[in-house]
């Protein structure tokens, strides 16, 4: 089985210039098929590209790529909770990604795709909700190899599409409240959008200097770029279906074209991760959490092609 490539949602508060032109390049450029729009951290950023979305989705799908339209992954208040009922009704015009379980009560069965956000960890949850329209799931970040491994096989009894990140920063949490205004020294409604400052997250380090993890609104996320380019081969063995790359502040085409090779067997993991390391990025990669370890690490994996 060979994975398709997804581009998952922006996690980031990018002008809406630089949002459209980061989607015009995908449309015209990355080998993907599948890409996630629409915000998924903060209700307050919704107001600044819910306009330009259709014309954005018009313009993927002119170039070949699925749609999928994604919900918050926190809802709390009242615009919340109406974003969350909003997207369902546009499940006619196409696929919807549900982050949060609020959604689901405004689903009323009909098709949909369940985030990361979500943490279904295990067959049963798997089973649960696709009994209740979910057609595909992507799965947390931190879970490990072992794990996707059994998802991968209730997947398949079950008919639905299963997801794995394999490149960008981790999520690993979110907060009632927003650690980028407070650093800042403002408050959550009165944030002033500092979040924009910080295209690619705002880094944290601990007291002696090291650098720690990324914070993005009311987001925590990891330092290092997860990148299992190595692994895409036993994903593609165990019968992942699709492989999500974050959307991060740096060349997505390139990424994408790296992750398309490997997929398609042109290159293997070894010279796949010789690649990107030559890209020269500024986080370190890792890999920890697909073997059930701290996440922040990088072990060595064996590659091979896919067939």
């Amino acid at each position: 089985m060979t994975p398709r490539l997804t581009i998952g949602p922006n996690q980031y508060f990018w002008s809406a210039k630089k949002k459209i032109d980061f989607y015009n390049r995908i449309a015209d450029e990355a080998p993907v098929d599948t890409v996630y729009l629409g915000e998924v951290v903060c209700s307050k950023r919704q107001p600044f590209f819910d306009d330009h979305l259709p014309e954005v989705a018009e313009r993927l799908q002119r170039g070949g790529k699925t749609v999928v339209v994604c919900g918050l992954a926190e809802v709390m208040l009242k615009r919340e909770r109406k974003a969350s009922e909003a997207l369902v009704e546009t499940a006619d015009l196409w696929e919807i990604e549900v982050n949060n379980a609020a959604a689901l009560l405004h689903m009323g069965g009909k098709a949909h795709r369940v985030g990361q956000f979500m943490n279904v960890y295990n067959p049963e949850t798997m089973r649960h909700l696709s009994a209740r329209g979910a057609t595909h799931f992507c799965v947390p970040a931190e879970l490990p190899g072992e794990s996707v491994a059994l998802m991968a096989d209730e997947a398949a009894k079950l008919g639905v599409g299963l997801e794995v990140q394999v490149f960008g920063r981790a999520s690993l949490a979110t907060s009632a409240r927003c650690y980028h205004a407070r650093a800042h020294g403002r408050t959550k409604d009165n944030c002033q959008f500092v979040c924009e400052e910080d295209a690619d997250g705002m880094p944290l380090d601990t007291r002696d200097g090291q650098s720690f993890l990324r914070v993005n609104g009311i987001q925590t996320l990891s330092h290092s770029y997860v990148n299992l380019v190595a692994e895409a081969p036993d994903m593609a063995r165990m019968g992942v279906s699709d492989l999500r790359l974050m959307p991060q502040d740096v060349d997505m085409v390139a990424v994408a074209r790296c992750f398309a090779d490997v997929a398609k067997g042109a290159i293997d993991g070894t010279e796949a991760e010789a690649r990107l390391d030559a890209m020269s990025l500024e986080p370190p990669f890792s890999n920890g959490f697909w073997y059930g370890e701290a996440g922040h690490r990088r072990i060595a994996a064996k590659a091979a092609a896919l067939h």
